[in-house]
């Protein structure tokens, strides 16, 4: 098992999000403010591109001050980005930004939806976007999600008319929602989906950023736009708009979004681009927000108003007897889309008002399929009205009937032993189930698509009698505990495999032909598991034990067995693959565990292979000094060439510090996430000045408050120019430089096969000390020559790359090894292959 832990503190306002399973407990005031929610039928969805796109101002104005159904569409999952607060990258961070959404939308009171597109990286043009991403599922599946939110308004964070000028996928975004809101309505078009709807307006969340000054958007015309102040206050919540809004776009911590609070007015521009005007600045104008736009809703919204204006915020379970009245009444709706959807909030609210207390918590985490858990059920009544629990159901089958009053206060708990069904599926996102494409994800259940996680697995559901009435409140189950150092703490309760195995390297690099030690390390989810690890070589390559035993006792422990691998004699690259077989089964994965604060802990099963590669690669130095930046593999990388890589801390740079290295390495971003780093800069560059080599990659331009000239020896000035297509034509030039030719001959071959990018942010001008060794172009396009510069510093050797070698590296590009290694040994003609210089 990989696991992925990061524990930090969210300078935030204090709030659930910490540990975010922990049952939510509301005020008065709030149960007030929910109620307003209840009280207005409308909706509203927010489409854009990724995850930290949407403007959390403006939904949590929508949710919060008009009482909107609020959701946001984000066509993807912001695979294709960075993470600077750990290792996780493609499917992974995909992973971790879901759930980043998920921690956002809990605070400004937005709904989270997704398509299947894949983030596969910077794209320039919305024609390249939409041919990877498939337009005609993504749209698809755009349509899908109106139908089945219906919105009244939706609400484009891009400008459609700006293809070529921005990211693709901004773009993209904002053309599928124009092309959705006309195909909605349409009975022939996507038949087999939900029943047709048709939003009222469609608007573009303009400011005065798309019009390149502020001074520009005062001259703008602005007859088709509705101006909304949205920094108004909310004395039930005591924070405004802005405060909410700070915190939920600060929840996107691996982009780098933690920020301060703002407070004060705000105004938001929404231009129409389809639809009717408002006139008075409201965007539901004309549209029936009220009770009375469902057959039969007229009634409940005279309950509601009536529970409103003599609202008991001393005793809110006052109230009780008129919430389950109108509850019975919105059950009996014939509008299917707004009776499921209050049912949903009139049951929270009703939870709340009597202090109602329920929970389903689980002896362990994790299960497996066949083994039993033990569930706790806890069930406690703070209010003074008459409440029995008749029985406790779990996936809609009861399993204890209780038939016990539930007096005030107190606390009322039964264990049942639940026996997990052979055939219960994992929980593992479900949109990394199957193999999809570099574009797309595949998702073979169309009642999956859209949802932003994959649904539990196990519902509790406690059927209850409130004053005679009969009601169901449905939890999911969770997993309780404690730590010394948080105190009570959360998790999802969640279903795996009895067995898992995970190789140690990811990318395995042969530079030679002889065979190779390679441990694989199973752990068992259950107890007493047994049986036999195979493992499958691609063609050519030899793995000595087959059928290799295993049995491992006690749930959650590790058995390392270790494979003899031989590679091919000449150049040769496939996967290895992990099968064990236990009780006639076979189980191939591996388990990914990701563990961060300020979202529920993630379990991602990914198949159980590593990357091998036979690849004669010549090297020269063996010790290596890496200075972390945002964080990346690469270190690993390096270890994979035969390297020894040493970590090392900004703060522990001194004069002489790094002399022992034969080369020095700043891991991706290092200028722009270690302030510190600036204040070691003159003693890094007296390593250079001494005969070291300092190989320095990108740096994101605009995030770092020094200027650019100081990273280099000489001036250097970082871009946002990047090459984004992966099979992009590569020139060499100059090309008799030492980079090119020493210790490894570098060919535009070594350029086959990359992934998901060229590379970034390259510098776009530079000191004539620096020689540029290759010319990158990308379609229709100029071409660009900062990808790869070198400079001669006293004895030594300064070298800076916007080259995606953190991508790479870890996905085992051939060519990229051999790049590097010959970035690593510049300088060393002297040296035979294997000199250990510094030791």
């Amino acid at each position: 098992m990989r696991y992925l832990l990061a524990l930090f503190t969210v300078l935030l306002t204090a709030s659930p999000l910490v540990f975010a399973q922990k049952p939510e407990s509301k005020t008065s005031a709030e149960i007030y403010h929910d109620l307003e929610k209840l009280n207005f039928l409308g909706t509203a969805l927010y489409i854009a591109a990724h995850p930290d796109d949407e403007n959390t101002r403006l939904i949590a104005y929508l949710a919060n001050e008009v009482k909107a159904r609020t959701a946001y569409l984000s066509i993807t999952r912001g695979d294709g980005g960075q993470n600077l607060i750990g290792p996780e990258l493609r499917e992974l961070l995909g992973v971790l930004r879901t759930q980043e959404l998920l921690a956002a939308r809990r605070v400004d009171g937005g709904e989270q939806y997704f398509t299947r597109a894949n983030d596969f990286g910077y794209s320039k043009h919305p024609n390249e976007t939409l041919k990877l991403w498939d337009k005609e599922e993504v749209l698809g599946d755009v349509v899908r999600i109106i139908r089945k939110l219906r919105p009244d308004v939706i609400i484009n964070r891009f400008d459609h008319r700006r293809a070529g000028r921005t990211h693709g996928h901004h773009t993209s975004s904002a053309l599928l929602s124009l092309e959705a809101f006309d195909l909605v309505g349409d009975k022939g078009a996507y038949p087999e989906q939900l029943e047709p709807w048709q939003p009222k307006r469609l608007f573009f969340n303009t400011s005065w950023w798309f019009y390149g000054s502020r001074e520009n958007f005062e001259k703008a015309d602005k007859s088709t736009m509705l101006n909304v102040d949205i920094g108004v206050y909310y004395p039930l919540l005591g924070k405004s708009n802005n405060e909410i809004a700070s915190v939920a776009s600060s929840q996107h911590l691996c982009q780098g979004f933690g920020r301060l609070s703002t407070r004060g007015s705000t105004q938001e521009y929404l231009e129409l681009l389809q639809g009717d005007m408002p006139d008075n600045g409201d965007i539901f104008q004309g549209i029936n927000t009220t009770w009375s736009r469902v057959q039969g809703g007229e009634a409940i919204g005279d309950i509601i108003e009536g529970i409103l204006e003599d609202f008991n915020f001393q005793n809110p379970a006052a109230h009780l007897d008129g919430l389950l009245r109108a509850h019975e009444l919105i059950g009996e709706l014939e509008d299917a889309y707004w009776r499921t959807y209050k049912l949903g909030e009139i049951e929270d609210i009703i939870t709340a008002v009597c202090g109602l207390y329920l929970e389903a918590s689980t002896e362990d985490p994790i299960s497996t399929p066949g083994s039993s858990v033990s569930v706790k059920f806890e069930a406690l009544n703070r209010s003074a009205a008459d409440i029995e629990l008749n029985s406790i159901a779990i996936n809609e089958q009861v399993v204890l009937t209780t038939d016990a009053a539930l007096p005030e206060n107190q606390r009322k708990n039964f264990e049942f032993q639940l026996t997990i069904p052979s055939g219960t599926g994992y929980t593992s996102p479900y949109w990394l189930t199957e193999e999809g494409s570099v574009g797309m994800y595949k998702v073979s259940d169309p009642e999956l698509i859209g949802k932003p996680e994959t649904p539990r697995a196990f519902m509790a559901t406690f059927n209850l009698e409130m004053e005679g009435y009969e009601i169901a409140i449905t939890k999911p189950l969770v997993y309780r505990y404690a730590r010394n150092d948080k105190g009570e703490l959360y998790r999802p309760f969640e279903i795996l495999p009895p067995v898992t195995a995970n190789f140690s390297d990811k990318v395995i690099i042969f530079s030679k032909s002889g065979t190779r030690q390679i441990p694989v390390n199973i752990t068992a989810l259950k107890d007493s598991v047994s049986g036999f690890l195979n493992v499958k070589a691609p063609e050519g390559w030899v793995v000595n034990e087959q059928q290799i035993p295993f049995r491992i006792d006690s749930k959650n422990e590790d058995q390392t067995v270790v494979l003899t691998v031989t590679p091919p004699e000449n150049t040769s690259e496939g996967k290895l693959m992990a099968r064990m077989e236990v009780n006639g089964k076979t189980y191939s994965k591996e388990l990914i565990t990701i563990a961060y604060d300020h979202i529920p802990t993630q379990s991602v099963l990914v198949p159980a292979t590593t990357k091998v590669v036979r690849l004669d690669i010549a090297k020269r130095g063996e010790h290596i000094g890496y200075i972390m930046g945002a964080g990346d593999e690469v270190p690993e990388s390096l270890e994979q060439m035969g390297y020894v890589v040493h970590q090392v801390n900004a703060d522990d740079i001194h004069p002489g510090s790094l002399d022992k290295y034969d080369a020095v390495v700043t891991g991706i971003r290092a200028y722009n996430v270690l302030p510190e780093l600036k204040l070691k800069q003159q003693y890094v560059l007296e390593y250079v000045k001494q005969g070291g080599t300092l190989i320095v990659q990108y740096n994101t331009a605009g995030r770092w408050d020094a200027p650019y000239k100081e990273i280099a020896p000489y001036p250097l000035s970082l871009s946002r120019t990047r090459v984004t297509d992966e099979n992009s034509p590569v020139t060499l030039i100059n090309d008799d430089h030492e980079l090119l030719n020493f210790p490894n001959a570098i060919s535009e071959r070594d350029f086959e096969g990359w992934v998901q990018e060229r590379g970034l942010y390259f510098p776009d001008s530079w000191d004539p000390q620096f020689t540029p060794v290759l010319e990158l172009t990308d379609n229709g396009e100029e071409p660009v020559r900062g990808s790869l510069l070198v400079a001669p510093y006293g004895k030594g050797h300064y070298i800076y790359t916007g080259l995606s070698f953190f991508r790479e590296l870890p996905a085992g590009v051939p060519g990229a090894y051999k790049i590097f290694a010959n970035m690593l040994s510049i300088g060393k003609e002297n040296l035979s292959n294997e000199d250990n210089i510094k030791g």
